[in-house]
C-alpha cells in the first residue's frame, strides 16, 4: 500500500513576523489547495491569493501548481518600492 499524502511547509513572512507551517496533503493537491489547508489565510488576512505571487524554494509558480514532498511553498508580499528606484535615491543621497 503507497502513502497517499505527502507533508509539505507554506511559509509567509512579514517584516516583523515569519511563519512557516507544515500540512499534510494528497499528493495530486495543489500549491492552493496546501495554502489553505495550512490555514494561513485565516492568520494573515491581508493575502489575496488572487494577486499574490507564489512560489517554491524561491521558484515562482503557479497555484495550480502540485508541490512535491517536503517542499516549502512561499507567499510574497508585494513590494513596497522598486528596487531599482531605490537603489538609485540612495546612490543620489551619498554624492
Amino acid at each position: 500500500m503507497t502513502d497517499t499524502r505527502i507533508k509539505v511547509e507554506v511559509a509567509y513572512a512579514k517584516p516583523a513576523e515569519q511563519v512557516i507551517l507544515s500540512v499534510m496533503l494528497e499528493t495530486d493537491a495543489t500549491v492552493e489547495a496546501a495554502i489553505h489547508a495550512s490555514g494561513i489565510l485565516q492568520r494573515f488576512p491581508e493575502i489575496d491569493l488572487a494577486q499574490a505571487k507564489v512560489g517554491i524554494f524561491s521558484k515562482p509558480c503557479g497555484l495550480d501548481h502540485v508541490p512535491r514532498p517536503n517542499e516549502r511553498i512561499e507567499i510574497y508580499r508585494p513590494l513596497i518600492a522598486d528596487p531599482k528606484e531605490a537603489r538609485r535615491h540612495r546612490a543620489a543621497k551619498s554624492v
